[in-house]
């Protein structure tokens, strides 16, 4: 089990900073300070050492938003929590940030926001039938936002990986975010403009 572990840890490690393509099961091996024999007994291949670290980190992300469902709290409040957490887990767990990666460069592997989309979404629904949600924040936009503001906390962690070791904490910058998404940005009278056609094209 040490040695499983060790293997499963330096794997993430090197899926999360060099893709699945650019990691090889001897560039693991080295990592691990393990032979390639010790490798290829736990994980014949690449693909399976690739499936079990995003099987660790998908029961990573479930385990910790288990956690949370379990606090009294307003399905609002829930959802900007679990926004949070999962930028933590981004910020602190290589094998959450190498399922991530895996899960875009590898064509049939499981989604990592499957394991919490629809959490996100149901809550949502919740939120919005009890009034939580403006009439015209729809659900499914909300939604739309978390994906964006997941993807947009993880694109900011990789900027910044390996730099300043003082940058600033994701999990702090998605909170001024959240601030702003709540009161609105927009001053009063402001409208959105309506796209109604095509853009003009320049004179």
């Amino acid at each position: 089990m040490r040695t499983r572990q060790a293997l499963m840890k330096a794997a993430a490690a090197e899926f999360d900073r060099h893709g699945y393509d650019g990691t090889s099961l001897s560039a693991i091996s080295k990592a691990a300070g393990l032979s390639i024999g010790a490798v290829t007994f736990h994980f014949p291949t690449k693909v399976h050492l690739a499936d079990a670290v995003q099987e660790e980190g998908r029961s990573v992300t479930v385990a910790a938003l288990e956690r949370l469902a379990a606090e009294p709290m307003t399905p609002l409040r829930m959802v900007i929590d679990l926004t949070l957490e999962l930028t933590r887990l981004m910020e602190q767990e290589p094998a959450v940030r190498s399922t991530i990666r895996l899960s875009r460069e590898r064509s049939a592997a499981v989604s990592w926001s499957d394991s919490w989309l629809p959490t996100v979404r149901s809550l949502l629904d919740r939120a919005y039938e009890s009034g939580q949600l403006h009439t015209d924040a729809l659900p499914a936009d909300v939604t739309t936002l978390v994906e964006h503001l997941t993807s947009g906390a993880e694109a900011y962690l990789r900027s910044r990986m390996g730099s300043d070791p003082a940058f600033e904490s994701a999990v702090a910058q998605l909170k001024r975010v959240w601030r702003l998404a709540l009161a609105g940005v927009s001053a009063e009278g402001a409208t959105v403009p309506r796209q109604t056609g095509p853009p003009e094209s320049p004179a």
